[in-house]
Protein backbone atom coordinates (compact mmCIF):
# COMPACT_ATOMS: atom_id res chain seq x y z
CA UNK A 1 0.00 0.00 0.00
CA UNK A 2 1.20 3.49 -0.58
CA UNK A 3 -0.20 4.72 2.33
CA UNK A 4 2.15 3.08 4.70
CA UNK A 5 2.89 4.55 8.33
CA UNK A 6 6.22 5.35 7.62
CA UNK A 7 5.39 7.23 4.23
CA UNK A 8 2.08 9.16 6.71
CA UNK A 9 5.31 10.06 8.64
CA UNK A 10 7.64 11.18 5.87
CA UNK A 11 5.26 13.29 4.79
CA UNK A 12 4.20 14.81 8.08
CA UNK A 13 7.85 15.28 9.03
CA UNK A 14 8.04 17.22 5.77
CA UNK A 15 5.08 19.19 6.29
CA UNK A 16 6.32 20.35 9.89
CA UNK A 17 9.82 20.94 8.37
CA UNK A 18 8.37 23.00 5.51
CA UNK A 19 6.28 25.18 8.25
CA UNK A 20 8.98 25.37 10.28
CA UNK A 21 11.15 27.07 7.49
CA UNK A 22 8.11 29.18 6.98
CA UNK A 23 8.13 30.64 10.66
CA UNK A 24 12.17 30.80 10.89
CA UNK A 25 11.21 33.36 7.77
CA UNK A 26 8.56 35.05 9.46
CA UNK A 27 10.86 35.39 12.69
CA UNK A 28 13.71 37.42 10.76
CA UNK A 29 10.85 39.25 8.73
CA UNK A 30 9.45 40.51 12.02
CA UNK A 31 13.03 40.64 13.99
CA UNK A 32 13.98 43.02 10.48
CA UNK A 33 10.27 44.72 10.98
CA UNK A 34 10.93 45.46 15.19
CA UNK A 35 14.23 46.82 14.05
CA UNK A 36 12.80 48.95 11.68
CA UNK A 37 10.08 49.89 14.27
CA UNK A 38 12.76 50.87 16.60
CA UNK A 39 15.01 53.15 13.92
CA UNK A 40 11.45 55.14 13.63
CA UNK A 41 11.28 55.51 17.19
CA UNK A 42 14.46 56.41 17.66
CA UNK A 43 14.00 59.38 14.59
CA UNK A 44 11.09 60.31 15.77
CA UNK A 45 12.15 61.11 19.33
CA UNK A 46 15.00 62.71 17.75
CA UNK A 47 12.83 64.91 15.36
CA UNK A 48 10.35 65.89 18.40
CA UNK A 49 14.16 66.72 20.74
CA UNK A 50 14.72 69.06 17.61
CA UNK A 51 11.11 70.20 17.54
CA UNK A 52 11.23 70.87 21.12
CA UNK A 53 14.27 72.98 20.95
CA UNK A 54 12.90 75.37 18.29
CA UNK A 55 10.06 75.83 20.26
CA UNK A 56 12.02 76.81 23.06
CA UNK A 57 14.25 78.89 20.75
CA UNK A 58 11.22 80.39 19.65
CA UNK A 59 9.71 80.92 22.96
CA UNK A 60 12.67 82.77 24.12
CA UNK A 61 13.19 85.15 21.24
CA UNK A 62 8.94 85.97 21.22
CA UNK A 63 10.14 86.77 25.06
CA UNK A 64 12.94 88.41 25.10
CA UNK A 65 12.13 90.52 21.78
CA UNK A 66 8.80 91.32 23.44
CA UNK A 67 10.31 92.73 26.59
CA UNK A 68 12.90 94.38 24.05
CA UNK A 69 9.73 96.41 22.52
CA UNK A 70 7.93 97.76 25.26
CA UNK A 71 10.94 100.14 26.12
CA UNK A 72 10.30 102.50 23.37
CA UNK A 73 6.60 101.62 23.07
CA UNK A 74 6.04 103.10 26.30
CA UNK A 75 8.34 106.21 25.41
CA UNK A 76 6.31 106.68 22.08
CA UNK A 77 3.06 106.35 24.28
CA UNK A 78 3.90 109.24 26.82
CA UNK A 79 5.91 111.72 24.56
CA UNK A 80 2.32 111.39 22.49
CA UNK A 81 0.45 111.76 26.01
CA UNK A 82 2.32 114.74 26.91
CA UNK A 83 2.06 116.33 23.21
CA UNK A 84 -2.12 115.90 23.61
CA UNK A 85 -2.15 117.12 26.83
CA UNK A 86 -0.21 120.49 25.77
CA UNK A 87 1.98 120.15 28.06
CA UNK A 88 5.16 122.16 25.15
CA UNK A 89 2.29 124.56 23.90
CA UNK A 90 -0.82 124.20 21.43
CA UNK A 91 -1.34 122.39 18.26
CA UNK A 92 -2.90 122.82 15.30
CA UNK A 93 -5.94 120.53 14.63
CA UNK A 94 -3.71 118.59 11.90
CA UNK A 95 -1.17 118.08 14.64
CA UNK A 96 -3.49 117.03 16.85
CA UNK A 97 -4.69 114.18 14.47
CA UNK A 98 -1.32 113.33 13.42
CA UNK A 99 -0.38 112.96 17.40
CA UNK A 100 -3.18 111.04 17.79
CA UNK A 101 -2.25 108.59 14.98
CA UNK A 102 0.87 108.12 16.55
CA UNK A 103 -0.91 107.62 19.95
CA UNK A 104 -3.54 104.82 18.79
CA UNK A 105 -0.89 103.02 16.28
CA UNK A 106 1.66 102.90 19.65
CA UNK A 107 -1.53 101.58 21.27
CA UNK A 108 -2.06 98.69 18.71
CA UNK A 109 2.27 98.08 18.81
CA UNK A 110 1.95 97.48 22.55
CA UNK A 111 -1.59 94.84 22.40
CA UNK A 112 0.34 93.01 19.62
CA UNK A 113 3.85 93.13 21.82
CA UNK A 114 1.27 91.79 25.10
CA UNK A 115 0.30 89.21 22.78
CA UNK A 116 3.35 87.77 21.53
CA UNK A 117 4.75 87.90 24.96
CA UNK A 118 1.32 85.71 26.55
CA UNK A 119 1.70 83.65 23.56
CA UNK A 120 5.42 82.86 24.42
CA UNK A 121 4.97 82.52 27.86
CA UNK A 122 1.69 79.52 27.25
CA UNK A 123 4.09 78.00 24.96
CA UNK A 124 6.94 77.35 27.12
CA UNK A 125 4.75 76.27 29.71
CA UNK A 126 5.22 79.29 32.31
CA UNK A 127 1.79 80.44 32.81
CA UNK A 128 0.32 79.94 36.33
CA UNK A 129 -3.54 79.48 37.01
CA UNK A 130 -4.45 80.80 39.80
CA UNK A 131 -8.24 79.99 40.85
CA UNK A 132 -10.57 81.55 43.64
CA UNK A 133 -13.92 82.79 44.04
CA UNK A 134 -15.35 85.39 42.21
CA UNK A 135 -19.16 86.45 41.05
CA UNK A 136 -19.75 87.21 37.41
CA UNK A 137 -21.36 90.41 38.20
CA UNK A 138 -17.75 91.80 39.42
CA UNK A 139 -16.48 90.44 36.43
CA UNK A 140 -18.54 91.97 34.00
CA UNK A 141 -18.40 94.95 36.11
CA UNK A 142 -14.40 95.15 35.73
CA UNK A 143 -14.99 94.80 31.83
CA UNK A 144 -17.50 97.57 31.88
CA UNK A 145 -15.25 99.96 33.01
CA UNK A 146 -12.29 98.79 31.06
CA UNK A 147 -14.15 99.35 27.92
CA UNK A 148 -16.10 102.99 28.85
CA UNK A 149 -13.17 105.01 28.08
CA UNK A 150 -12.31 103.03 24.36
CA UNK A 151 -15.94 103.51 23.10
CA UNK A 152 -15.54 106.17 20.31
CA UNK A 153 -17.78 104.62 17.79
CA UNK A 154 -21.30 106.37 18.52
CA UNK A 155 -22.49 103.79 16.33
CA UNK A 156 -21.92 100.98 18.30
CA UNK A 157 -23.54 99.87 21.81
CA UNK A 158 -21.95 97.86 23.95
CA UNK A 159 -24.20 95.54 26.38
CA UNK A 160 -23.08 93.13 29.43
CA UNK A 161 -26.18 91.10 29.85
CA UNK A 162 -25.80 90.09 33.55
CA UNK A 163 -27.10 86.72 34.07
CA UNK A 164 -29.62 85.43 36.79
CA UNK A 165 -29.26 83.90 39.87
CA UNK A 166 -26.08 82.88 38.58
CA UNK A 167 -23.60 80.54 40.52
CA UNK A 168 -19.93 81.98 42.01
CA UNK A 169 -17.15 80.70 40.00
CA UNK A 170 -13.61 79.21 41.15
CA UNK A 171 -11.13 79.81 38.88
CA UNK A 172 -8.67 82.05 37.14
CA UNK A 173 -10.97 85.43 36.81
CA UNK A 174 -7.96 87.25 35.28
CA UNK A 175 -7.40 84.31 32.03
CA UNK A 176 -11.28 84.20 31.86
CA UNK A 177 -11.02 88.33 31.69
CA UNK A 178 -8.64 88.02 29.22
CA UNK A 179 -10.23 85.89 26.82
CA UNK A 180 -13.29 87.89 27.34
CA UNK A 181 -11.26 90.83 26.82
CA UNK A 182 -9.69 89.78 22.94
CA UNK A 183 -13.76 88.80 22.06
CA UNK A 184 -14.77 91.63 23.22
CA UNK A 185 -12.50 93.78 21.23
CA UNK A 186 -12.37 92.32 18.28
CA UNK A 187 -16.32 92.28 18.30
CA UNK A 188 -16.34 96.13 18.29
CA UNK A 189 -12.79 96.43 15.69
CA UNK A 190 -15.12 94.73 13.20
CA UNK A 191 -18.63 95.92 14.08
CA UNK A 192 -19.12 99.40 12.47
CA UNK A 193 -23.04 99.61 13.55
CA UNK A 194 -25.42 97.83 15.84
CA UNK A 195 -24.81 96.19 18.93
CA UNK A 196 -22.11 94.28 21.01
CA UNK A 197 -23.11 91.47 23.73
CA UNK A 198 -21.48 89.96 26.46
CA UNK A 199 -23.60 86.96 27.84
CA UNK A 200 -23.27 83.86 30.57
CA UNK A 201 -25.29 80.86 30.55
CA UNK A 202 -24.89 77.73 33.09
CA UNK A 203 -25.28 74.73 31.23
CA UNK A 204 -26.57 71.52 32.87
CA UNK A 205 -22.88 69.50 33.28
CA UNK A 206 -21.46 72.24 35.41
CA UNK A 207 -19.96 74.17 32.88
CA UNK A 208 -20.59 78.17 31.97
CA UNK A 209 -20.43 79.53 28.32
CA UNK A 210 -19.43 82.87 27.49
CA UNK A 211 -20.48 84.71 24.62
CA UNK A 212 -19.72 87.96 22.63
CA UNK A 213 -22.46 88.36 19.98
CA UNK A 214 -21.87 91.39 17.30
CA UNK A 215 -23.75 92.58 14.27
CA UNK A 216 -20.61 93.37 12.81
CA UNK A 217 -19.06 91.82 9.33
CA UNK A 218 -19.28 88.27 10.33
CA UNK A 219 -16.85 85.83 9.09
CA UNK A 220 -17.16 83.50 5.83
CA UNK A 221 -17.66 79.33 7.66
CA UNK A 222 -14.35 78.52 5.19
CA UNK A 223 -12.16 80.69 7.55
CA UNK A 224 -13.74 79.24 10.94
CA UNK A 225 -11.50 75.93 10.71
CA UNK A 226 -7.97 78.15 11.05
CA UNK A 227 -9.60 81.48 13.00
CA UNK A 228 -8.13 80.45 16.24
CA UNK A 229 -4.74 78.97 15.10
CA UNK A 230 -1.61 81.27 15.67
CA UNK A 231 -1.32 84.94 13.19
CA UNK A 232 -4.32 83.71 11.28
CA UNK A 233 -6.61 86.74 9.53
CA UNK A 234 -9.58 87.23 7.55
CA UNK A 235 -9.14 88.27 4.09
CA UNK A 236 -12.14 91.10 3.97
CA UNK A 237 -11.98 94.98 2.90
CA UNK A 238 -11.88 95.84 6.66
CA UNK A 239 -9.29 93.51 7.86
CA UNK A 240 -6.94 95.01 5.45
CA UNK A 241 -7.52 97.64 6.86
CA UNK A 242 -6.95 97.26 10.38
CA UNK A 243 -3.77 95.99 11.87
CA UNK A 244 -3.25 92.79 14.03
CA UNK A 245 -1.26 89.93 14.11
CA UNK A 246 -4.24 87.87 14.60
CA UNK A 247 -2.95 86.50 18.05
CA UNK A 248 -5.50 87.35 19.97
CA UNK A 249 -8.06 84.48 19.04
CA UNK A 250 -4.88 81.93 19.47
CA UNK A 251 -4.00 83.12 22.45
CA UNK A 252 -8.01 83.16 23.88
CA UNK A 253 -8.30 79.30 22.74
CA UNK A 254 -4.75 78.35 24.70
CA UNK A 255 -5.96 79.84 27.66
CA UNK A 256 -9.37 78.47 27.70
CA UNK A 257 -7.65 74.96 27.16
CA UNK A 258 -5.67 76.10 30.47
CA UNK A 259 -8.62 76.74 32.66
CA UNK A 260 -10.50 73.15 31.03
CA UNK A 261 -12.43 74.55 28.68
CA UNK A 262 -12.99 74.95 24.98
CA UNK A 263 -14.19 78.21 22.70
CA UNK A 264 -15.92 78.59 20.21
CA UNK A 265 -17.59 80.39 17.15
CA UNK A 266 -21.17 80.74 15.22
CA UNK A 267 -20.53 83.41 12.15
CA UNK A 268 -22.13 83.72 8.63
CA UNK A 269 -20.33 86.59 6.35
CA UNK A 270 -22.51 89.30 6.75
CA UNK A 271 -24.26 88.47 9.79
CA UNK A 272 -22.31 89.15 12.73
CA UNK A 273 -20.56 86.58 14.65
CA UNK A 274 -20.46 84.83 17.97
CA UNK A 275 -17.45 84.09 19.66
CA UNK A 276 -17.52 81.88 22.66
CA UNK A 277 -15.30 79.99 25.84
CA UNK A 278 -16.67 77.73 28.02
CA UNK A 279 -15.29 76.33 31.16
CA UNK A 280 -15.89 74.52 34.20
CA UNK A 281 -17.61 76.65 37.33
CA UNK A 282 -15.09 75.11 39.36
CA UNK A 283 -11.91 74.74 38.58
CA UNK A 284 -9.41 71.59 39.80
CA UNK A 285 -10.95 72.77 43.33
CA UNK A 286 -9.43 70.66 46.26
CA UNK A 287 -12.07 69.56 48.83
CA UNK A 288 -10.78 71.37 51.28
CA UNK A 289 -11.48 74.83 48.93
CA UNK A 290 -14.79 72.79 48.44
CA UNK A 291 -15.73 72.90 52.49
CA UNK A 292 -14.68 76.62 52.43
CA UNK A 293 -16.56 77.75 49.45
CA UNK A 294 -19.81 75.40 50.77
CA UNK A 295 -19.71 77.35 54.09
CA UNK A 296 -18.95 80.59 52.78
CA UNK A 297 -22.37 80.51 50.52
CA UNK A 298 -24.27 79.91 53.63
Amino acid sequence: MSDSPDASIAALQAAVADQAQQIEAMQIELDETNRGVVALYAELDTQAQQLQRATDLKSRFLAYMSHEFRTPISAVRSLSRLLLDRVDGPLTVEQEKQVRFIESTAEEFAEMVNDLLDLAKVEAGRVEISPAWFEMVDLFSALRGMFRPVLTNLDVTLVFQDPQHASRLYTDDKKLSQILRNFISNALKFTVKGEVRVSAQENADDTITFAVTDSGIGIDPKFHSAIFQDFAQVDSPIQKRLRGTGLGLSLSKQLAELLGGTVGLQSELGSGSTFSVTIPLRLNQPSETLVDGSSSNG
